[in-house]
């Protein structure tokens, strides 16, 4: 059971290492608590002074006469540990240990930290920290500050959690200019306890907060987040900023907050899985915030777009239709009401130019007009400074019809000074204001996403029929030769043995049984090297294409033969493969690479040789689901091929779709994999069929061993 309720909503706290020692943790701490105006009791705890900042002091936990839910912990690393004895015997079942010196330290600390987290766990304890900030909850009923932070908390919808304490500290400052507070914030530090997945899960159904922000440099247990995120998206946004994604940053990760960054590929995949919006900048997740802290989620994608000049409208416009979303087509009916009132020069279409003459009124009048729209979603307001109207008029004129018409959001433009948005942080704002229209319309563009999320429904992928007694027969062998990857061949039979479509194919050991073959097959074929030690048969001439008759065949493979023994590279040499020659000017990619924290990775994209020029390729976590397979195929730039550009037979969709689950059925049936390439999978020109022409299947031999029971 989590007592994060202990720590989050307490009605006594105990700051253990209170003092009276000014700039100190545990002196900062007792003022913020005293200076918020905490609702609970307070009970200082040190042994040597019997009074700090005017409340009595206890020499121990224990000897307060009082129930207490909830202790901060502020002395040196090297008496946590006894602190956290004296807490269980009194009962306290929340603890938040600021205390540093544990495992961002290195192994003595990360054994301390392990002892930690063993008491924790005997004692049934929830724990925040160590190494971080503290926590507050800016809830009326408890008004909690147990923080260190520059600023008093403001309340607000957001739930903020950080790994970063400084950091966090320097985003709730931000905050605050930014005229946005939050209900309450966790610095999980080194999550030895408490970690992101605990705040979300506690989140979830806790109806202060509206939206969770995290910050984020690891993911502890990607599955249980994933099942978490899933589940709690679909009630508010998650908005993330995940560091570490350069491998320089992933190394700086690994020591800040003693943390070690998994593969970003695989956590973006994750979190995109998870329906969490991912930002790559605090200054967008600020905007992103921003946007949710004051705008509904919107019924559709149809944008409406009010400006005062032509230009930052076209920009506006551009924007949006980059984000995928749809210039909103007004009604006949609204653009003679705008006509009523709107000068001749003024243009009623989408987006409305009002002209740079546009009186106040004008901007609420045409805002009404638009927002009336029953074809129109959202609205950007734009505003530029022209002939004395005031930009915090016309913001004030903006917030005055938003609070009028709740339903729909509105963002402004407001293109003027930077003291428009210094008047707006002391105000009581209702609308998301932003410089340039682009920031706007990427608000925008997060809200629909959030609304596409919420509508979405994840079916689980299929259990198909395959035959796992070939697949396991194929690794048995291998294994017993002592390899760790699959030649050719066997890769393919794997694949077919899991009902991927494969080009028709065999084994041959010498050019009799290769012309044997392409006779069966029929002309012209394809003869690849198939080799145990040899992967990349391109990089050694080991791929013929366009073989047309049999003395071709022949005179191809002897070539082959010679090469390899003027390289030396004859040794695993176990003959070619014969294949049919799908024709095809589509060569796509697919497979998964095992992430030792994420698991199994998968792979879709642009294949052949542009795989690792064009990087035209996306990831998702198996397993996947039949709406995972179908984004997989979406979203990268290649689709446009697959859907029959210029011509081409479109691609057999469905076919990409169920290849993809079904390796990603495989992964999961054979969790030794550790990496899976089909590339390339043809798109076949004649009617849009993917087949699979080559294969490549490495894997853990020490686990395949385990998982077969083979002696």
């Amino acid at each position: 059971m989590s007592y994060l309720n202990k720590i989050m909503s307490p009605r006594s706290v105990a700051v253990i290492g209170a003092s009276n020692k000014e700039h100190t943790i545990g002196s900062d701490i007792m003022k913020r608590l005293v200076e918020y105006g905490f609702t609970g009791k307070i009970f200082p705890i040190n042994p040597k002074d019997s009074e700090i900042q005017g409340m009595t002091a206890y020499p121990s936990v224990l000897e307060v006469p009082e129930e207490i839910d909830m202790a901060v912990i502020v002395i040196n690393a090297k008496y946590v540990l006894s602190a956290v004895d004296q807490c269980h015997q009194k009962g306290i079942k929340g603890i938040v240990v600021i205390s540093a010196g544990f495992k961002e330290t290195g192994g003595a600390g990360a054994e301390l930290e392990a002892k930690l987290v063993n008491k924790v766990r005997e004692y049934g304890m929830t724990c925040v920290g160590p190494n971080c900030l503290g926590v507050v909850n800016t809830d009326p009923k408890f008004r909690l500050d147990a923080c260190f932070a520059e600023s008093l908390p403001v309340r607000g919808d957001i739930g903020f959690v950080s790994q970063s304490g400084a950091l966090g500290g320097g985003i709730l400052n931000i905050l605050q200019d930014l005229n946005l507070g939050f209900a309450q914030f966790i610095s999980i530090g080194n999550q030895a306890d408490v970690n992101a997945d605990s705040a979300i899960e506690y989140w979830e159904n806790v109806d202060d907060v509206k939206q969770i922000l995290l910050y984020m440099e690891s993911i502890a247990d990607p599955e249980r987040f994933r099942a978490l995120a899933s589940r709690t998206t679909k009630k508010k946004p998650i908005i993330a900023l995940k560091a570490g994604r350069s491998a320089a940053g992933a190394s700086a990760a690994s020591s800040h907050t003693g943390s070690l960054a998994g593969a970003d590929k695989a956590a973006d995949a994750l979190l995109k899985q998870s329906g969490v919006i991912r930002e790559f900048s605090l200054q967008d997740l600020f905007n992103t915030a921003k946007v949710f802290s004051h705008c509904p989620i919107p019924n559709g994608n149809r944008v409406a777009i009010v400006t005062n000049s032509g230009g930052p409208g076209i920009m506006a416009t551009d924007a949006v239709c980059e984000h995928e979303m749809e210039i909103a087509h007004l009604s006949d009916q609204t653009k003679e009401a705008l006509r009523s009132f709107l000068p001749a020069a003024a243009s009623v279409k989408n987006p409305v130019d009002m002209i740079a003459s546009a009186p106040l009124e004008h901007y609420k009048k045409t805002l009404e007009t638009v927002l009336a729209d029953d074809g129109v979603d959202m609205v950007v307001v734009i505003y530029l400074p022209f002939l004395g109207l005031k930009d915090i008029d016309v913001a004030k004129a903006v917030m005055e019809i938003r609070a009028a018409h709740p339903d729909k959001p509105i963002v402004g433009v407001f293109m003027t000074k930077n003291e428009f948005f210094a008047h707006l942080s002391e105000a009581e704002v209702n609308v998301p204001f932003f410089m340039f229209a682009e920031q706007a319309v990427e608000g925008l563009a997060r809200l629909n996403q959030q609304r596409l999320w919420r509508e979405r429904t994840d079916t689980p992928a299929p259990r198909y029929s395959v035959d796992t007694e070939t697949v396991e027969a194929v690794f048995k062998q291998a294994a017993a030769d002592n390899r760790v990857q699959l030649t050719t061949g066997e890769s393919l039979q794997v694949l077919a043995a899991y009902g991927v479509r494969v080009c028709r194919d065999g084994e041959a050991k010498d050019a009799d049984e290769a012309v044997a073959l392409a006779n069966k097959i029929g002309y012209p074929v394809v003869m690849k090297l198939n080799s145990k030690e040899i992967s990349h048969k391109t990089d050694v001439g080991g791929v013929r294409v366009g073989i047309k008759d049999a003395d071709q065949l022949r005179a191809e493979f002897a070539d082959l033969v010679n090469k390899l023994t003027e390289k030396g590279l004859m040794d695993g040499f176990e003959g070619v493969i014969i294949q049919e020659m799908v024709k095809s000017d589509r060569e796509m990619v697919c497979g998964c690479a095992k992430d030792p924290q994420y698991g199994q990775m998968m792979m879709f994209g642009l294949g052949g040789v542009f795989v690792e020029v064009m990087k035209d390729v996306t990831f998702r976590l198996a397993p996947l689901t039949v709406e995972d397979a179908s984004d997989m195929i979406h979203s990268v730039k290649a689709y446009k091929l697959l859907a029959g550009a210029r011509g081409a037979v479109p691609a057999q969709i469905n076919k990409v779709e169920e290849t993809l689950l079904r390796l990603s059925q495989l992964v999961e049936d054979f969790a030794f994999i550790d990496e899976l390439d089909i590339n390339p999978l043809m798109i076949s020109d004649k009617d849009g069929e993917p087949i699979a022409v080559d294969g490549r299947i490495k894997f853990n031999a020490t686990e395949a061993l385990v998982a077969l029971s083979i002696a």
